[in-house]
């Protein structure tokens, strides 16, 4: 009896244990995951062993490639789950409405960093009054100032999408943030074949519905991919040692060799570098303090025995 051929290919939809694959001659088909030990996630690249004509049987997912990165967050339980694998580049998407937790913008970024992928800010809905608010603009401007590209757009507006498509070419990109705004409208723009299902604000609460159920890669027409995942309300980083969470901050880091000691940690140790620019404003006093919340909230992810009393 000859052997089950295996062929590559590639996870662009995940729905836990059954997703979504394409080979390599761009041939999709469904899949489920062969053994209760594995697991992939969307970007994956994996082998699999295509059912034959007459067993009416899907695909099986028998391996998953070692990947390139792997974009994780933490669940409400404190277990980490991976998001996507095999990324160059996350995108955090914010606008003035829904109201923008900056907070959740910097982990998102700074859970980029950790896992060794780039990281960039888009400004959605910049055609909303709220996008000119001079405190607003102030808040934006923080990321330019610490190195992050920056792209101010409107999905509902072509011309300003065209810096994306320049941002993505090439690249291996995911698109995150609060529910509400415009991630699937954005999708649609870039890759007009995803037909993800878009839905305005509730009218009641303000806050974004979850219309996107599904993490999800396209292939974009001016090449590069990007992958889709579900608007969310809270992100945080899996568990990191304390000393590791600067390099979510590139301003931080670029002045931490500054510091008096090697092991400043940035929070109260005598001539941090940090804490001065601060205290000049060079540094912005809000991302530092994003910095010290996602410390605080690294040890408490700890096991007991690690944290600091």
């Amino acid at each position: 009896m000859s052997a089950v051929p295996e062929t590559p290919a590639r996870v662009t939809e995940s729905f836990g244990r059954r997703v979504i694959v394409e080979t390599s001659a761009g041939v999709r088909m469904p899949a489920e995951l062969f053994g209760k030990r594995l697991n992939c996630v969307c970007g994956d690249e994996v082998l699999i062993r295509e059912p034959s004509q007459t067993s009416g049987d899907v695909a099986k997912v028998i391996s998953v490639t070692q990947r390139r990165s792997l974009f994780s967050r933490t669940d409400s339980r404190g277990r980490t789950e991976p998001l996507a694998a095999n990324l160059s580049l996350v995108i955090v998407i914010v606008a003035p409405n829904p109201e923008p937790d900056l907070y959740i913008a910097d982990r998102y970024l700074a859970g980029a960093a950790l896992a060794g992928i780039s990281g960039a800010l888009i400004v959605n809905k910049s055609e909303l009054p709220g996008a000119a608010d001079e405190e607003f603009q102030a808040r934006i401007d923080d990321y330019e100032r610490a190195g992050y590209p920056v792209l101010r757009v409107s999905a509902k507006n072509e011309p300003t999408v065209e810096p994306i498509r320049a941002l993505l070419a090439g690249a291996s990109a995911m698109l995150v943030g609060q529910s509400g705004v415009g991630k699937s409208t954005l999708t649609n723009r870039l890759a007009p074949e995803s037909e993800r299902a878009t839905r305005s604000l509730s009218d009641a609460t303000g806050e974004g519905r979850h219309t996107t159920v599904s993490t999800a890669l396209f292939k974009l027409p001016g090449g590069g991919e990007l992958i889709d995942s579900p608007g969310v309300r809270d992100f945080a980083p899996p568990p990191v040692e304390d000393a590791m969470v600067q390099v979510g901050w590139p301003e931080m880091l670029k002045l931490a060799p500054e510091c008096k000691f090697n092991n400043c940690l940035h929070l109260r140790e005598p001539g941090c570098a940090i804490l001065a620019a601060v205290a000049g404003k060079t540094i912005s006093a809000r991302r530092y303090e994003s910095y010290k919340r996602l410390v605080n909230i690294m040890r408490g992810l700890a096991p007991e025995y690690e944290r600091r009393r």
